[in-house]
Formats: C-alpha cells, sequence, structure tokens
C-alpha cells in the first residue's frame, strides 16, 4: 500500500428522484510512471492509480482505466442520475494491488 493515499468525495446529500448531480473526487497519490530514476540511477518502480470505479447501489456509473501519464493526485468530475435514495461507493485500484475506497448517501 502507498503511503499517504487519501480518497476524497464530494456528493450532495440530497437530490430529487430523477436528478443528475456533479460529483467531484480526488486521490492524493504521488504517482510514479516507471520511467524516473533514484540517486542510484534504479529505475523507480511503476505506482499509479491504474483505475477508478463508481458504483450507485450495485449499478456501475462510471469505470475509467488509467495509464502511466496521469497526473499526481488524480481528480475526477462528473455527473451521475439519482433515480433514488442510496449509497455511491467509489473504488480506486492501485499497480501495488492496493485498493482504496469511499462511500457516500444521497437522500432523495
Amino acid at each position: 500500500m502507498a503511503s499517504g493515499v487519501k480518497p476524497r468525495v464530494k456528493v450532495p446529500k440530497k437530490a430529487a428522484a430523477g436528478d443528475a448531480i456533479t460529483i467531484k473526487t480526488l486521490i492524493s497519490h504521488k504517482m510514479e510512471s516507471g520511467q524516473r530514476k533514484d540517486k542510484e540511477g534504479n529505475l523507480i518502480p511503476r505506482s499509479i492509480i491504474n483505475r477508478f470505479t463508481c458504483d450507485f447501489n450495485g449499478q456501475n456509473v462510471i469505470d475509467v482505466d488509467l495509464a502511466p501519464a496521469i497526473s499526481t493526485n488524480p481528480y475526477f468530475e462528473f455527473e451521475a442520475m439519482v433515480p433514488e435514495a442510496g449509497d455511491f461507493k467509489f473504488t480506486w485500484y492501485d499497480d501495488d494491488g492496493s485498493v482504496y475506497e469511499e462511500a457516500k448517501s444521497v437522500a432523495v
């Protein structure tokens, strides 16, 4: 597990049924491309968030594959329809096998 990784999510607490809401996510992660070298000239191993998903009540809303060119601390902003009250589950997958999760509820 990479050190200092912290997911942050901003979701409205309330919405009307059928509304599109704006969701903002950011995960603090250094993101190493695997192409830089350390002081001794050895390649620093690749360490990136390689996938991000968001589900609402178990149904997929967004699924993004990320590549080494992604910036440090990846930020996503997207809209999602809220047909009913429920829970959003956000998941980030790291190259080292770590999985970071966050959940937010929306009332209707």
